[in-house]
Protein backbone atom coordinates (compact mmCIF):
# COMPACT_ATOMS: atom_id res chain seq x y z
CA UNK A 1 0.00 0.00 0.00
CA UNK A 2 1.24 3.42 -0.74
CA UNK A 3 1.36 6.20 1.40
CA UNK A 4 -0.53 8.31 -0.94
CA UNK A 5 -3.79 5.80 -0.50
CA UNK A 6 -2.80 5.11 2.90
CA UNK A 7 -3.25 8.71 4.06
CA UNK A 8 -6.27 9.15 2.25
CA UNK A 9 -8.28 6.96 4.62
CA UNK A 10 -9.76 7.30 8.06
CA UNK A 11 -9.19 4.20 10.86
CA UNK A 12 -13.28 3.16 9.23
CA UNK A 13 -11.99 3.73 5.33
CA UNK A 14 -8.85 1.32 6.19
CA UNK A 15 -11.09 -1.39 7.83
CA UNK A 16 -13.22 -1.61 5.08
CA UNK A 17 -10.64 -1.66 2.55
CA UNK A 18 -9.29 -4.52 4.64
CA UNK A 19 -12.68 -6.31 5.40
CA UNK A 20 -12.93 -6.37 1.16
CA UNK A 21 -9.27 -7.91 0.76
CA UNK A 22 -8.05 -4.76 -0.95
CA UNK A 23 -5.49 -4.37 1.54
CA UNK A 24 -3.43 -6.64 4.62
CA UNK A 25 -3.03 -5.58 8.17
CA UNK A 26 0.45 -5.96 6.92
CA UNK A 27 0.60 -3.54 4.65
CA UNK A 28 -1.10 -0.93 6.67
CA UNK A 29 1.09 -1.20 9.37
CA UNK A 30 3.50 -1.15 7.18
CA UNK A 31 2.74 1.85 5.87
CA UNK A 32 2.42 3.65 8.92
CA UNK A 33 5.72 2.61 10.11
CA UNK A 34 7.11 4.18 6.81
CA UNK A 35 5.13 7.15 7.74
CA UNK A 36 6.98 7.08 10.74
CA UNK A 37 10.60 6.87 8.85
CA UNK A 38 9.19 9.67 6.61
CA UNK A 39 8.37 12.58 9.24
CA UNK A 40 8.95 11.55 12.60
CA UNK A 41 12.28 12.95 12.08
CA UNK A 42 10.26 15.94 12.13
CA UNK A 43 7.61 16.43 14.48
CA UNK A 44 9.42 13.81 17.21
CA UNK A 45 5.97 12.45 18.22
CA UNK A 46 6.21 8.51 18.52
CA UNK A 47 8.95 7.56 20.95
CA UNK A 48 9.06 3.83 20.21
CA UNK A 49 7.21 1.41 17.73
CA UNK A 50 6.82 -2.57 17.72
CA UNK A 51 7.94 -3.43 14.01
CA UNK A 52 7.29 -6.89 15.05
CA UNK A 53 3.31 -6.28 14.77
CA UNK A 54 3.59 -5.30 11.11
CA UNK A 55 5.01 -8.83 10.19
CA UNK A 56 2.37 -10.28 7.83
CA UNK A 57 -0.57 -11.27 9.68
CA UNK A 58 -3.92 -12.77 8.50
CA UNK A 59 -6.86 -10.72 9.23
CA UNK A 60 -8.25 -13.39 11.01
CA UNK A 61 -5.34 -12.81 13.51
CA UNK A 62 -7.52 -9.72 14.56
CA UNK A 63 -10.40 -9.67 16.59
CA UNK A 64 -14.20 -8.69 14.09
CA UNK A 65 -14.33 -4.94 16.07
CA UNK A 66 -14.80 -1.91 14.07
CA UNK A 67 -11.41 -0.94 13.53
CA UNK A 68 -9.93 -4.57 12.95
CA UNK A 69 -6.03 -4.46 11.59
CA UNK A 70 -6.02 -0.77 11.50
CA UNK A 71 -2.74 0.73 12.84
CA UNK A 72 -2.83 2.58 16.08
CA UNK A 73 -0.44 4.19 19.09
CA UNK A 74 -1.00 4.90 22.75
CA UNK A 75 0.22 7.77 24.59
CA UNK A 76 3.05 7.41 27.01
CA UNK A 77 0.68 8.13 30.07
CA UNK A 78 -1.95 6.23 31.98
CA UNK A 79 -2.81 3.01 29.73
CA UNK A 80 0.01 0.30 29.37
CA UNK A 81 0.37 -2.84 27.63
CA UNK A 82 1.98 -5.93 29.62
CA UNK A 83 5.76 -6.18 28.95
CA UNK A 84 5.69 -2.96 27.26
CA UNK A 85 7.56 0.32 28.62
CA UNK A 86 5.04 3.19 30.41
CA UNK A 87 7.48 5.94 31.09
CA UNK A 88 5.23 9.09 31.50
CA UNK A 89 7.45 11.23 30.06
CA UNK A 90 9.31 11.21 33.27
CA UNK A 91 13.51 10.28 33.93
CA UNK A 92 12.00 9.15 37.08
CA UNK A 93 9.85 6.01 35.39
CA UNK A 94 12.74 5.25 32.36
CA UNK A 95 12.87 2.17 31.10
CA UNK A 96 9.60 1.03 33.74
CA UNK A 97 8.10 -1.97 32.12
CA UNK A 98 3.71 -2.31 32.86
CA UNK A 99 3.16 -5.76 34.45
CA UNK A 100 -0.51 -6.09 33.09
CA UNK A 101 -2.78 -4.32 30.45
CA UNK A 102 -4.96 -1.88 31.50
CA UNK A 103 -8.93 -2.65 30.90
CA UNK A 104 -8.61 0.36 28.11
CA UNK A 105 -6.08 -1.75 26.49
CA UNK A 106 -7.85 -4.63 26.27
CA UNK A 107 -10.70 -3.10 24.83
CA UNK A 108 -8.47 -1.55 22.06
CA UNK A 109 -6.94 -4.85 20.74
CA UNK A 110 -10.80 -6.53 21.10
CA UNK A 111 -11.91 -3.15 18.54
CA UNK A 112 -8.85 -4.70 15.99
CA UNK A 113 -7.14 -2.25 16.63
CA UNK A 114 -3.12 -3.02 15.75
CA UNK A 115 -0.77 -1.33 18.43
CA UNK A 116 2.24 -0.29 16.68
CA UNK A 117 4.06 1.73 19.53
CA UNK A 118 3.78 4.62 21.79
CA UNK A 119 3.61 8.25 21.48
CA UNK A 120 5.20 11.12 23.65
CA UNK A 121 3.36 12.91 26.57
CA UNK A 122 5.07 15.85 28.66
CA UNK A 123 5.99 14.84 32.49
CA UNK A 124 3.04 12.97 34.24
CA UNK A 125 0.93 14.89 31.72
CA UNK A 126 1.09 18.36 33.46
CA UNK A 127 1.89 20.63 30.81
CA UNK A 128 -0.36 21.89 27.90
CA UNK A 129 2.62 21.48 25.42
CA UNK A 130 4.33 17.90 25.17
CA UNK A 131 7.77 18.61 26.14
CA UNK A 132 9.87 16.88 28.63
CA UNK A 133 13.54 15.96 29.29
CA UNK A 134 13.19 12.47 28.99
CA UNK A 135 11.98 12.98 24.92
CA UNK A 136 12.29 16.25 23.82
CA UNK A 137 9.68 18.29 22.75
CA UNK A 138 6.96 17.50 20.27
CA UNK A 139 6.89 19.77 16.77
CA UNK A 140 3.55 20.59 15.30
CA UNK A 141 3.30 19.29 12.11
CA UNK A 142 2.08 22.54 10.51
CA UNK A 143 4.31 24.70 12.08
CA UNK A 144 7.31 22.73 13.11
CA UNK A 145 8.77 25.64 15.57
CA UNK A 146 5.11 25.57 17.67
CA UNK A 147 3.92 23.65 20.26
CA UNK A 148 1.98 20.53 19.33
CA UNK A 149 -0.27 20.96 22.47
CA UNK A 150 -0.27 18.52 25.17
CA UNK A 151 -0.74 16.77 27.11
CA UNK A 152 -1.48 14.75 23.89
CA UNK A 153 0.60 16.29 21.73
CA UNK A 154 2.09 13.10 20.96
CA UNK A 155 -0.81 11.26 19.62
CA UNK A 156 -2.46 14.76 17.92
CA UNK A 157 1.15 15.27 15.98
CA UNK A 158 1.20 11.78 14.77
CA UNK A 159 -2.23 11.65 13.61
CA UNK A 160 -2.08 15.27 12.45
CA UNK A 161 1.27 14.38 10.48
CA UNK A 162 -0.60 11.31 8.29
CA UNK A 163 1.29 8.08 10.21
CA UNK A 164 -2.06 7.36 12.18
CA UNK A 165 -5.91 7.72 11.24
CA UNK A 166 -6.23 7.74 15.17
CA UNK A 167 -4.29 7.32 18.17
CA UNK A 168 -4.84 7.18 21.80
CA UNK A 169 -5.42 10.31 24.07
CA UNK A 170 -5.99 11.16 27.62
CA UNK A 171 -7.08 14.17 29.10
CA UNK A 172 -6.97 16.01 33.05
CA UNK A 173 -7.58 19.33 31.51
CA UNK A 174 -7.78 19.79 28.11
CA UNK A 175 -5.29 17.51 27.10
CA UNK A 176 -7.36 15.80 24.72
CA UNK A 177 -8.91 18.81 23.08
CA UNK A 178 -5.92 21.12 23.50
CA UNK A 179 -3.79 18.98 20.92
CA UNK A 180 -6.87 18.36 18.61
CA UNK A 181 -7.16 22.31 18.23
CA UNK A 182 -4.13 23.23 17.50
CA UNK A 183 -3.22 20.25 15.24
CA UNK A 184 -6.32 20.24 13.12
CA UNK A 185 -8.03 17.54 14.34
CA UNK A 186 -11.14 15.63 16.05
CA UNK A 187 -10.93 15.29 20.00
CA UNK A 188 -13.55 14.63 22.23
CA UNK A 189 -12.65 14.12 26.14
CA UNK A 190 -15.77 11.82 26.75
CA UNK A 191 -17.98 12.28 30.06
CA UNK A 192 -16.66 10.96 33.54
CA UNK A 193 -16.51 7.09 33.93
CA UNK A 194 -17.60 6.72 30.24
CA UNK A 195 -14.18 4.74 29.18
CA UNK A 196 -12.50 2.57 32.10
CA UNK A 197 -9.31 3.49 33.64
CA UNK A 198 -9.01 0.46 35.76
CA UNK A 199 -7.47 -1.99 37.17
CA UNK A 200 -5.13 0.75 38.59
CA UNK A 201 -7.23 3.59 39.66
CA UNK A 202 -10.70 3.78 39.73
CA UNK A 203 -11.21 7.96 39.16
CA UNK A 204 -7.93 9.23 37.81
CA UNK A 205 -6.69 12.71 39.14
CA UNK A 206 -10.31 12.58 41.43
CA UNK A 207 -12.24 12.21 38.31
CA UNK A 208 -10.61 15.06 36.04
CA UNK A 209 -8.75 12.39 33.76
CA UNK A 210 -10.38 10.32 31.27
CA UNK A 211 -9.70 8.25 27.89
CA UNK A 212 -10.13 8.19 24.19
CA UNK A 213 -8.31 9.01 21.53
CA UNK A 214 -7.75 11.77 18.56
CA UNK A 215 -8.64 10.87 15.24
CA UNK A 216 -9.14 13.01 12.14
CA UNK A 217 -12.79 12.56 11.49
CA UNK A 218 -16.18 12.80 13.58
CA UNK A 219 -17.19 8.67 12.95
CA UNK A 220 -13.69 7.47 13.47
CA UNK A 221 -13.69 9.47 16.98
CA UNK A 222 -17.59 7.84 17.57
CA UNK A 223 -17.24 4.37 16.59
CA UNK A 224 -14.00 4.18 19.24
CA UNK A 225 -16.20 5.43 21.64
CA UNK A 226 -18.60 2.73 20.34
CA UNK A 227 -16.10 0.01 21.13
CA UNK A 228 -14.98 1.55 25.03
CA UNK A 229 -17.26 2.82 26.72
CA UNK A 230 -19.08 1.32 29.50
CA UNK A 231 -17.09 0.51 33.13
CA UNK A 232 -14.82 -2.11 33.94
CA UNK A 233 -15.09 -5.02 36.59
CA UNK A 234 -14.59 -3.08 39.65
CA UNK A 235 -15.33 0.73 38.52
CA UNK A 236 -16.87 2.62 41.19
CA UNK A 237 -19.79 3.90 39.19
CA UNK A 238 -21.60 3.27 35.98
CA UNK A 239 -23.15 6.15 33.82
CA UNK A 240 -26.31 5.86 31.89
CA UNK A 241 -25.21 3.94 28.22
CA UNK A 242 -26.49 4.71 25.47
CA UNK A 243 -29.67 3.86 23.79
CA UNK A 244 -28.23 3.97 19.91
CA UNK A 245 -24.74 4.28 18.58
CA UNK A 246 -22.57 7.13 18.62
CA UNK A 247 -21.72 5.74 15.24
CA UNK A 248 -25.37 6.69 14.35
CA UNK A 249 -25.38 9.37 15.75
CA UNK A 250 -23.25 11.27 13.33
CA UNK A 251 -25.24 10.87 10.69
CA UNK A 252 -28.03 11.81 12.44
CA UNK A 253 -28.74 15.57 11.93
CA UNK A 254 -29.79 17.04 15.52
CA UNK A 255 -32.82 18.71 16.68
CA UNK A 256 -32.68 22.37 16.43
CA UNK A 257 -30.61 23.06 19.78
CA UNK A 258 -30.33 25.98 22.14
CA UNK A 259 -26.75 27.12 22.11
CA UNK A 260 -25.04 29.59 24.05
CA UNK A 261 -21.52 30.77 23.02
CA UNK A 262 -19.26 32.84 24.86
CA UNK A 263 -15.77 34.87 23.92
CA UNK A 264 -13.99 35.18 26.51
CA UNK A 265 -12.87 33.38 29.43
CA UNK A 266 -13.65 33.26 33.13
CA UNK A 267 -10.70 35.16 34.78
CA UNK A 268 -10.78 38.07 32.45
CA UNK A 269 -8.52 36.49 29.56
CA UNK A 270 -9.33 37.77 26.31
CA UNK A 271 -9.59 35.96 22.96
CA UNK A 272 -7.54 36.93 19.98
CA UNK A 273 -9.42 38.60 16.88
CA UNK A 274 -9.18 35.81 14.09
CA UNK A 275 -10.28 33.25 16.99
CA UNK A 276 -12.82 35.53 18.15
CA UNK A 277 -13.80 36.50 14.52
CA UNK A 278 -13.44 32.41 13.50
CA UNK A 279 -16.04 31.52 17.04
CA UNK A 280 -18.54 34.07 15.35
CA UNK A 281 -18.51 32.49 12.03
CA UNK A 282 -19.13 29.19 13.92
CA UNK A 283 -21.77 30.87 15.78
CA UNK A 284 -23.29 32.22 12.68
CA UNK A 285 -23.33 28.51 11.07
CA UNK A 286 -25.22 27.48 13.72
CA UNK A 287 -27.70 29.80 13.32
CA UNK A 288 -28.39 28.93 9.21
CA UNK A 289 -28.04 24.98 10.25
CA UNK A 290 -31.47 25.67 12.38
CA UNK A 291 -30.05 26.02 15.93
CA UNK A 292 -31.11 29.17 18.31
CA UNK A 293 -27.79 30.86 19.46
CA UNK A 294 -26.99 33.40 21.69
CA UNK A 295 -24.25 35.22 24.17
CA UNK A 296 -24.40 32.92 27.33
CA UNK A 297 -21.78 31.57 29.66
CA UNK A 298 -21.92 29.40 32.70
CA UNK A 299 -21.34 30.81 36.54
CA UNK A 300 -18.17 29.61 37.83
CA UNK A 301 -19.02 29.55 40.78
CA UNK A 302 -15.73 31.26 42.47
CA UNK A 303 -13.37 33.38 41.59
CA UNK A 304 -10.81 32.47 38.99
CA UNK A 305 -8.48 32.25 41.56
CA UNK A 306 -10.08 29.41 44.01
CA UNK A 307 -10.26 28.09 40.65
CA UNK A 308 -6.65 27.76 40.42
CA UNK A 309 -6.23 26.56 44.03
CA UNK A 310 -8.19 23.72 43.91
CA UNK A 311 -6.67 22.36 41.20
CA UNK A 312 -3.55 23.23 42.25
CA UNK A 313 -4.40 21.04 45.36
CA UNK A 314 -6.07 17.64 43.38
CA UNK A 315 -3.20 17.84 40.98
CA UNK A 316 -0.50 18.41 43.48
CA UNK A 317 -2.18 15.73 45.94
CA UNK A 318 -2.08 13.18 42.91
CA UNK A 319 1.15 13.77 41.20
CA UNK A 320 2.95 13.25 44.78
CA UNK A 321 0.80 9.82 44.94
CA UNK A 322 2.25 8.78 41.17
CA UNK A 323 5.77 10.10 42.11
CA UNK A 324 6.11 8.07 45.18
CA UNK A 325 4.94 4.97 43.43
CA UNK A 326 7.15 5.13 40.73
CA UNK A 327 10.23 6.15 42.70
CA UNK A 328 8.69 2.96 44.99
CA UNK A 329 9.19 0.35 41.82
CA UNK A 330 12.25 1.68 40.37
CA UNK A 331 14.53 2.67 43.44
CA UNK A 332 15.05 6.36 41.45
CA UNK A 333 15.92 9.20 44.13
CA UNK A 334 13.02 11.61 44.10
CA UNK A 335 14.79 15.17 42.98
CA UNK A 336 15.77 17.60 40.47
CA UNK A 337 17.88 14.67 38.57
CA UNK A 338 14.71 12.43 38.45
CA UNK A 339 12.08 15.12 38.05
CA UNK A 340 11.17 18.83 36.29
CA UNK A 341 11.21 21.26 38.47
CA UNK A 342 7.52 22.30 38.33
CA UNK A 343 6.68 18.46 39.14
CA UNK A 344 9.40 18.55 41.97
CA UNK A 345 7.15 21.66 43.21
CA UNK A 346 4.31 19.86 42.70
CA UNK A 347 5.61 16.63 44.70
CA UNK A 348 6.90 18.88 47.20
CA UNK A 349 3.39 20.71 47.93
CA UNK A 350 1.36 17.43 47.71
CA UNK A 351 3.32 15.70 49.92
CA UNK A 352 2.88 18.89 52.49
CA UNK A 353 -1.28 19.32 51.76
CA UNK A 354 -3.32 18.17 54.73
CA UNK A 355 -5.97 16.15 55.02
CA UNK A 356 -8.61 18.88 55.44
CA UNK A 357 -7.01 21.00 52.67
CA UNK A 358 -7.61 18.30 50.14
CA UNK A 359 -10.90 17.52 51.46
CA UNK A 360 -11.44 21.82 50.96
CA UNK A 361 -10.54 21.02 47.23
CA UNK A 362 -13.16 17.99 47.16
CA UNK A 363 -15.85 20.06 48.31
CA UNK A 364 -14.74 23.38 45.88
CA UNK A 365 -14.89 20.78 42.80
CA UNK A 366 -18.42 20.13 44.47
CA UNK A 367 -19.49 23.71 44.62
CA UNK A 368 -18.28 24.68 40.46
CA UNK A 369 -20.50 21.63 39.43
CA UNK A 370 -23.82 23.04 41.06
CA UNK A 371 -23.01 26.02 39.81
CA UNK A 372 -22.16 25.28 35.55
CA UNK A 373 -25.23 22.62 35.96
CA UNK A 374 -28.29 25.02 36.16
CA UNK A 375 -27.09 26.47 32.50
CA UNK A 376 -27.34 23.13 30.88
CA UNK A 377 -31.06 22.82 31.70
CA UNK A 378 -31.23 26.28 30.15
CA UNK A 379 -28.85 25.32 27.15
CA UNK A 380 -27.74 22.06 25.06
CA UNK A 381 -24.75 22.76 24.06
CA UNK A 382 -21.99 25.40 24.79
CA UNK A 383 -19.90 26.79 22.44
CA UNK A 384 -16.37 28.49 23.01
CA UNK A 385 -13.38 28.79 21.42
CA UNK A 386 -10.51 25.90 22.36
CA UNK A 387 -8.02 27.98 22.77
CA UNK A 388 -7.98 31.64 23.16
CA UNK A 389 -4.71 31.89 21.60
CA UNK A 390 -2.71 30.45 18.79
CA UNK A 391 -0.13 28.02 19.37
CA UNK A 392 2.83 28.73 21.44
CA UNK A 393 6.23 28.26 20.62
CA UNK A 394 8.23 25.03 21.47
CA UNK A 395 9.55 26.00 25.26
CA UNK A 396 7.10 28.79 26.08
CA UNK A 397 5.51 26.19 28.56
CA UNK A 398 9.42 25.14 30.11
CA UNK A 399 8.03 22.70 32.79
CA UNK A 400 11.64 22.45 33.88
CA UNK A 401 11.66 26.11 34.47
CA UNK A 402 13.55 26.98 37.82
CA UNK A 403 11.12 28.82 40.40
CA UNK A 404 7.91 27.78 39.54
CA UNK A 405 6.01 26.48 42.49
CA UNK A 406 3.05 24.60 42.89
CA UNK A 407 0.69 27.13 42.50
CA UNK A 408 2.00 29.41 39.66
CA UNK A 409 2.44 26.82 37.13
CA UNK A 410 -0.94 25.98 36.78
CA UNK A 411 -2.29 29.65 36.58
CA UNK A 412 0.40 30.07 33.57
CA UNK A 413 -1.05 26.87 31.97
CA UNK A 414 -4.16 27.40 32.53
CA UNK A 415 -4.20 31.07 31.56
CA UNK A 416 -2.98 29.97 27.73
CA UNK A 417 -6.31 28.02 28.40
CA UNK A 418 -9.00 28.75 30.49
CA UNK A 419 -11.80 27.11 28.32
CA UNK A 420 -11.00 23.61 28.68
CA UNK A 421 -10.28 22.98 32.19
CA UNK A 422 -13.72 23.76 33.78
CA UNK A 423 -15.03 20.32 31.81
CA UNK A 424 -12.84 17.97 33.87
CA UNK A 425 -14.07 19.22 37.06
CA UNK A 426 -17.46 18.91 36.20
CA UNK A 427 -16.96 15.88 34.36
CA UNK A 428 -18.89 16.65 31.46
CA UNK A 429 -18.47 15.65 27.85
CA UNK A 430 -16.65 18.32 25.39
CA UNK A 431 -15.01 17.98 21.77
CA UNK A 432 -13.01 20.27 19.96
CA UNK A 433 -13.40 20.22 16.20
CA UNK A 434 -10.99 21.99 13.27
CA UNK A 435 -13.38 24.19 11.71
CA UNK A 436 -11.31 27.06 11.17
CA UNK A 437 -7.67 28.45 10.22
CA UNK A 438 -6.17 31.39 10.80
CA UNK A 439 -4.13 34.21 9.03
CA UNK A 440 -1.05 32.13 9.97
CA UNK A 441 -2.38 28.96 7.93
CA UNK A 442 -2.56 27.53 11.53
CA UNK A 443 -5.71 25.27 12.94
CA UNK A 444 -8.16 26.92 14.88
CA UNK A 445 -9.92 24.78 16.87
CA UNK A 446 -13.68 25.09 18.25
CA UNK A 447 -15.09 23.62 21.71
CA UNK A 448 -18.33 22.22 21.92
CA UNK A 449 -20.01 20.96 25.34
CA UNK A 450 -23.33 19.11 26.80
CA UNK A 451 -24.86 17.81 29.77
CA UNK A 452 -23.08 15.12 31.69
CA UNK A 453 -23.44 11.88 29.85
CA UNK A 454 -25.10 13.53 26.61
CA UNK A 455 -22.11 12.68 24.44
CA UNK A 456 -24.39 11.08 21.14
CA UNK A 457 -25.67 15.31 21.11
CA UNK A 458 -22.02 16.20 20.48
CA UNK A 459 -21.80 13.55 17.86
CA UNK A 460 -24.60 14.49 16.32
CA UNK A 461 -23.96 18.05 16.35
CA UNK A 462 -20.17 17.50 15.03
CA UNK A 463 -21.34 15.28 11.99
CA UNK A 464 -23.62 17.93 10.94
CA UNK A 465 -20.46 20.31 11.08
CA UNK A 466 -18.30 17.89 9.76
CA UNK A 467 -20.52 18.08 6.18
CA UNK A 468 -21.45 22.09 6.54
CA UNK A 469 -17.87 22.40 6.46
CA UNK A 470 -15.19 20.05 6.16
CA UNK A 471 -12.28 19.58 7.05
CA UNK A 472 -10.26 16.61 6.18
CA UNK A 473 -9.08 18.03 2.72
CA UNK A 474 -6.50 20.36 4.40
CA UNK A 475 -3.02 18.63 5.60
CA UNK A 476 -0.03 20.40 7.23
CA UNK A 477 3.46 21.07 5.63
CA UNK A 478 4.82 18.24 7.45
CA UNK A 479 2.96 14.75 5.81
CA UNK A 480 3.56 11.91 5.32
CA UNK A 481 2.67 11.73 1.63
CA UNK A 482 4.57 14.66 0.98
Amino acid sequence: MKISEYVRYDGLGLADLMQKGEVSPAETAAAALEAVARVNPEVHAVIETYPERAQPRSLDDFPAGPFRGVPFMVKDLVIHETGKKIEGGSRLAAGMVAPHDTDLMVRYRAAGLNVLGRTKSPEMGYNLSTENLLHGPVHNPWNTERSAGGSSGGSAAAVAAGILPLAHANDGGGSIRIPASVCGLVGLRPTRGRTPLGPDTGTALNGFGVEHVVSRTVRDSAAALDATEGPGIGDPFEIARPARSYLEAVSRAPRPLRVGFMVNAWGGWRTAPDIAAALEDTARLLGDLGHHVEDASPNLGMSWDSFIETNAVIWSANIATWIDGIAGLTGRAIGPDTLEATTLAAYEFGSSLTAKQYLGADAACNQVCRSVAPFFEQYDVLLTPTLPQPPQAIGFHNADEQGVDAREWPRRVFQTSPFTPLFNMTGQPAMSLPLHQGGDGLPIGMQIVARYGREEILFSLAGQLEQACPWTGRVPPVFASH
